[in-house]
């Protein structure tokens, strides 16, 4: 398949779908193949806007496709484990949008099935593979700053909302702390290369009964932290700071960065640029291509182990609000005593 065009297809047609195909434009050896969307309006403007070639009302007539090599999957949270068990049953590479599932117990439910069907499976955490990100974790691996002491990280938004809109829905996992909160949650383990030893965290829950504003305390060996928020009710500057020993590294818009600002103590500033093209959902999707291409199951730049240890803290977070989605099995939490 290496020289051949990499056909994808995808599940849903909302926004984050809509800038994947963008995101696919930018790839020579891509080619968005089919899209499946059970909203009549959405399944048509995806197909007029992108020249799609197969269009599905159905999520499984996509997956059953054979000329589907792969496929992204756009739904909403609480779908995500069940629309990508669909494809990896049928042998079909996964790029799942992030949170990889509403729990723990989802994400070790489609891994497991992945590594038995010995097929890729990758979370669309995008900021990971964007250029500027990538020479961040260069310059940490040289030690530039040092020892890393804290990070400090925020996302917040302020979109106009109604109860059902699914940042607010309990039913379809909503809340900051898995749409948002998650982006400064895996950036810091990013940065850290570990999970923390202990976790702090509180919550404002609102009257639909998810956490619109939300606050983690990250505590790692040696007395490293990690300061970090949410939000979907204020906008916050969507920047994160590195701290070293050395001196300290600031990244603008840390969700989708195009430069990087090292302050090295006594020095003088330097701000690298490294901008991206188009939504910079393509950077992700080159990954999973890769992974397929050299038979690869996974991703180094986000291993399957590393996705699951991020859903772990974030039950472990829940937990700590007393925050449960419906429909939740019995299993959620049982690693909800990790960072105690």
């Amino acid at each position: 398949m290496k020289n051949e065009s990499f056909n994808w297809g995808i599940i849903g047609g909302g926004g984050i779908a809509r800038a994947f195909a963008i995101g696919l434009t930018e790839l020579p050896d891509a080619k968005l193949l089919a899209v499946a969307s059970q909203t009549p309006k959405r399944l048509l403007f995806m197909t007029e806007r992108f020249s799609v070639p197969k269009q599905y009302s159905t999520y499984e007539e996509l997956i059953q496709d054979p000329d589907v090599d792969a496929v992204y999957v756009a739904t909403t949270h609480n779908f995500h484990h069940d629309h990508t068990r669909l494809a990896l049953e049928a042998g079909k590479p996964v790029l799942v949008e992030k949170p990889f599932t509403i729990n723990a117990a989802q994400a070790r439910n489609l891994i497991e099935l992945a590594a038995e069907k010995e097929v890729a499976l990758l979370e669309a955490m995008w900021t990971r593979f964007l250029p500027a990100v990538v020479r961040l974790r260069q310059m940490l691996a040289e030690n530039i700053i040092g020892d890393v002491r804290m990070v400090k990280a925020d996302f917040g938004i302020r979109p106009e909302l109604t109860p059902e809109h699914r940042l607010l829905n309990p039913k379809l996992g909503g809340g900051s702390l898995l749409d948002l909160g998650i982006y400064p949650i895996s950036f810091s383990r990013m940065v850290f290369g570990k999970a923390p030893k202990r976790v702090n965290s509180q919550a404002y829950i609102g009257e639909t009964g998810v956490d619109e504003q939300s606050s983690y305390l990250l505590e790692y060996e040696g007395g490293r932290a990690a300061l970090l928020s949410s939000t979907c009710r204020m906008q916050m500057p969507m920047d994160a700071t590195i701290v070293g020993t050395k001196g300290y590294i600031y990244v603008p818009e840390f969700i989708h960065p195009q430069e990087l600002h090292i302050y090295p103590n006594n020095g003088e500033l330097v701000i690298e640029k490294h901008p991206h093209p188009s939504s910079g959902l393509q950077y992700e999707a080159a990954a999973l291509m890769e992974c397929v291409r050299e038979g690869k199951l996974e991703s180094e730049v986000l291993p399957l182990a590393e996705t699951l240890e991020i859903m772990e803290l974030l039950d472990t977070i829940r937990e700590q609000w007393g925050l449960h989605y419906p429909d939740e099995g019995d299993d959620r939490l049982l690693d909800a005593e990790t960072w105690r």
